[in-house]
């Protein structure tokens, strides 16, 4: 069989002058700005034009570029490896910059495959950004004129193999661990507005499931769950990792802080939390402030993957979420 996987991710600027495009695109999306369009689309470009100075000042600090699309294609070529099983090909597909999901579709629909299974690189589904890609995908693969039998992965907040990397990346870091100081274990989130969640976004409750999976593996009573990378305005689900931070130095703690809605290295990690919350943990008295790397390529993460791929195949439709929210779709066998 010609098994097309298709990985889904948000993408980001590969240059700074892709860095207010970029932004443009995101927030065009109706998923993220759920405005009208005669609205949504001249607020985007004044977001995007007001932001971009701040952004391109972030991205400065890691070499002026994302790194999310060499650590996606490297994720992509790490489960081609594993799935030997099939004539696999595994494709990229970003929402708001390149390569862009029609491009994806038009790779795909070149490839003529037998079979296509559609992957987010998001463990905790949320429309504005699984729901976001998967409808672009709907677009794009009918205009590609795809026609293969499409198995759609929504979430998978506890796999094992995603909790047993995010455990391993913890241990691996508590190797840098000072003998005399108690940590607490921040277990750090994408924020969303409030009243997305109030609309019934399963995010918020997908994040916390993967909590309590980590910290019962690991056995780790002292945790937070927090969330970051608030902008603008509007109330944000809560605490915010900042003041989780406050509150650990409060308490005389150290921190260990775990990226657990970011499968990959970008400015939310390498920014956020290596160079500004780190700044943060020594102002408000953190004894000792570490962080753990996402699952990347971790064996344990990629196997995860390919059992996700290979039990939707095997399935006929088989629902594998772990959810029963109706606002967080099932495997679907088209």
């Amino acid at each position: 069989m010609k098994l097309a996987v298709v990985l889904f991710n948000l993408g980001g600027p590969d240059c700074p002058e892709a860095v207010e495009p970029f932004l443009r695109n995101l927030f065009s999306d109706p998923a993220v700005l759920s405005l009208p369009g005669l609205i949504r689309k001249p607020l985007a470009w004044f977001i995007a034009k007001k932001r971009a100075p701040i952004a391109q000042k972030i991205y400065a600090r890691i070499g002026g570029r994302s790194p999310i699309l060499p650590e996606t294609m490297a994720q992509a070529n790490a489960l081609e490896r594993v799935l030997t099983k099939h004539q696999t090909r595994v494709f990229i597909a970003m929402r708001c910059w390149k390569p862009f999901t029609r491009e994806a579709a038009a790779a795909v629909a070149a490839f003529k495959p037998d079979h296509v299974v559609l992957l987010p690189l998001y463990p905790q589904f949320s429309t504005t950004t699984t729901g976001s890609s998967l409808a672009e995908w709907q677009r794009a693969g009918k205009a590609a004129g795809i026609i293969a039998p499409t198995t759609t992965i929504c979430c998978y907040p506890v796999l094992p193999g995603f909790i047993a990397a995010l455990a391993a990346a913890i241990c691996d870091t508590l190797q840098k661990a000072k003998p005399d100081v108690s940590y607490r274990l921040l277990v750090s989130a994408h924020g969303l507005p409030k009243q997305v969640i109030a609309r019934g976004d399963p995010y918020q409750g997908q994040v916390e499931q993967t909590a309590a999976a980590l910290v019962q593996r690991l056995g780790w009573e002292d945790f937070s769950i927090c969330y970051q990378s608030r902008v603008g305005p509007l109330e944000w689900i809560g605490p915010a990792t900042d003041a989780e931070i406050h509150r650990a130095g409060a308490d005389g703690k150290g921190v260990i802080i775990v990226p657990v809605a970011f499968v990959s290295e970008h400015s939310e990690t390498l920014v956020e939390l290596d160079i500004e919350y780190a700044h943060l943990a020594r102002e408000a008295g953190v004894r000792d402030y570490l962080r753990a790397p996402t699952v990347s390529v971790r064996p344990e993460f990629i196997a995860g993957l390919k059992s996700l791929v290979l039990e939707s195949i095997a399935g006929e439709g088989k629902r594998i979420c772990s959810q029963s929210s109706p606002c967080c779709p099932r495997i679907e066998k088209q």
